[in-house]
């Protein structure tokens, strides 16, 4: 994988080459340099004190793991001192075999006999039924640091039934891909909350996910599904990581990555969900890489000339961002097989880019040399989703109309001084 990002960056540094903006040491963010000790081995060490004693539930998926690559699931159900009797599937599932956006039966898990209790079904908030006889409840999923990937919200929602029942919650913390420190997005407004924008918090949120539970936990966001519901609170107690600093990537950290969804293979691509996302709830208007093998890294269509839409970028200079060709064909998915062209993008200086505004200069160069080729003047397509992911109408309306990103940075951003300086209550690291 190091491979890949050091190819990678190469590749991004091949077109900077002359520029005097390149920077020096571009390479620096993507070595390893230390090991990070996530919290399910941190609470191993412990002899798995909260836990002793206790009927446990455990929340999961496959990137739940040691750095032997042993299951979350495995270490608490082989371990003596702990009584594992139910295990909780977010969406794909506890075992990662389920699709994006399949709904999920209840079931029991066939290396263990537990039983499995589907928190992406019927309901996304498990009942009290599902928590019968459990006295904690554990969380271990890798976070990308995002707020519209569900697992935060899965988690959210799990923290209110279990402050509705009197049960404890114990997150396992893991790094945020994204670092600690980045920051981009409006908050949540009223009436975009959802399973997708569930909480009133920026849209790229610099915490890990155990910070991020502690803050919702503490400052009366976790509202329910739509936001709408009065606060509960849980008794909520972190494990935290050893060894992890704000400023680490994923790959700083030595651990390995397991995606925790289909469609995010690498820490890379957790870094580019963000960055493209949002442009891919536009069915139809451009292909993101979903469908290739490079998922979230890209912007093409059929229509697209390639050199002519990296050239229109190029001329913006947008910081710390660079631009390559590409020419692919989906693997999979309605482009099956049809060649489509393009841009691939990379950060060069991950600190200085903006990375959710990648992919609004992307549809600005596209409407200045294609404005017949506006999404948001396409007769009859549905915005719903997009304004829910952007957790705000502003977006639409206002970039929809004149397709420039300077008629939305200053509101997309108007709030990140303020979190920043929220979140440094609730930082463990």
């Amino acid at each position: 994988m190091l491979v890949r990002y050091l190819s990678a960056i190469a590749v991004a540094l091949s077109f900077l080459s002359c520029s005097p903006k390149a920077p020096a040491q571009p390479v620096r963010e993507m070595l390893p340099r230390g090991e990070v000790k996530p919290g399910i081995e941190v609470l191993r060490d412990r002899g798995f004190d909260v836990l002793k004693g206790k009927k446990v539930g455990l929340v999961t998926n496959p990137s739940g793991v040691d750095r032997n690559l042993k299951s979350t699931i495995d270490i608490l159900f082989d371990a003596p001192e702990v009584d594992l009797v139910a295990l909780y599937g977010p969406e794909h599932g506890v075992r990662g075999d389920i699709g994006a956006g399949a709904h999920i039966e209840d079931y029991r898990d066939p290396a263990t006999g537990l039983p499995v209790y589907s928190l992406y079904g019927a309901s996304r908030e498990p009942s009290a039924e599902m928590l019968r006889g459990i006295d904690v409840i554990v969380y271990d999923i890798q976070d990308v640091g995002t707020r519209s990937y569900t697992f935060i919200s899965t988690l959210g929602l799990v923290m209110r039934a279990c402050g509705t029942l009197g049960i404890d919650v114990v997150v396992l913390d893991r790094p945020n891909p994204l670092g600690g420190d980045k920051v981009e997005g409006c908050l949540v407004e009223p009436g975009y909350h959802s399973f997708v924008s569930q909480f009133r918090i920026p849209y790229v949120y610099g915490l890990t996910v155990g910070e991020l539970a502690t803050l919702i936990n503490e400052e009366g966001l976790n509202r329910g599904q739509k936001g709408e519901q009065p606060h509960i609170k849980c008794r909520l107690t972190v494990i935290p990581m050893e060894g992890w600093t704000r400023d680490m990537l994923y790959s700083d950290t030595g651990l390995p990555w397991i995606l925790p969804s289909p469609n995010i293979p690498s820490p890379w691509s957790a870094i580019c969900y963000p960055s493209s996302g949002i442009a891919g709830e536009m069915a139809g208007f451009l292909n993101i890489g979903i469908g290739y093998n490079i998922p979230f890294e890209t912007f093409a269509a059929e229509w697209i000339d390639a050199d002519a839409l990296k050239a229109r970028l190029d001329s913006y200079g947008i910081p710390g961002t660079a631009f390559r060709v590409i020419h692919y064909s989906p693997l999979f998915g309605p482009l099956e097989k049809t060649p489509i062209h393009g841009v691939q993008f990379f950060y060069t200086d991950y600190a200085a880019a903006d990375i959710t505004l990648t992919q609004f200069y992307v549809m600005q160069a596209i409407g200045e040399l294609y404005p017949d080729h506006n999404p948001f003047k396409e007769p009859g397509r549905k915005f719903a989703m997009f304004n829910l992911v952007c957790g705000t109408k502003y977006v639409k309306d206002h970039f929809g109309e004149s397709l420039r990103v300077s008629d939305i940075r200053e509101y997309w951003m108007k709030d990140t001084d303020s979190f920043r300086k929220l979140k440094t209550k609730y930082h463990l690291y």
